[in-house]
């Protein structure tokens, strides 16, 4: 069997004051999901207080556990620097993915960051996301008093 060779990740980009668009097009596979990953933290980290970032998928020929592992890491970093993430245009197999894998609800349902913004009012700005959110409860028995 043959396999396909990978089509190369092209990410364009552009930017308001309150929000950063990527457009995706190629493959999001073992071999270029890095690239996303870097490129979404180069442009929140230029955009301090962005409040949406949207990624554009309809030109994705490609996704592979490679390339939801880098969707999941932009979910993070979006959460950490406040700002909602939006999966637009997304391709049937990219919805396949994220339905059999239970990610599509994680993906596309408003973050912590932005949950935690909305609560405070504040921005993302010197501060992240976890100093923001309230202590997670321990998971250990009750101290006694």
């Amino acid at each position: 069997m043959t396999s396909l060779p990978s089509t190369p990740l092209d990410l364009t980009h552009t930017s308001s004051h309150e929000a950063v668009r990527v457009e995706l097009r190629g493959d999001l596979d073992h071999l270029h999901a890095d690239r996303l990953i870097e490129a979404v933290d180069r442009l929140l980290a230029a955009h301090p207080g962005v409040r949406d970032l949207r990624l554009e998928c309809a030109g994705l020929s490609a996704v592979d556990s490679s390339g939801l592992a880098a969707l999941l890491m932009v979910r993070r970093l979006a959460d950490k620097a406040g700002a909602g993430l939006h999966i637009d245009g997304r391709t049937v197999q990219l919805n396949r993915i994220l339905e059999i894998t239970g990610t599509l609800d994680y993906l596309t349902a408003p973050g912590a960051g932005t949950q935690a913004l909305r609560r405070t009012g504040g921005t993302a700005r010197g501060a992240s996301a976890e100093e923001q959110l309230p202590p997670a409860p321990s998971g250990g028995p009750e101290p006694r008093t």
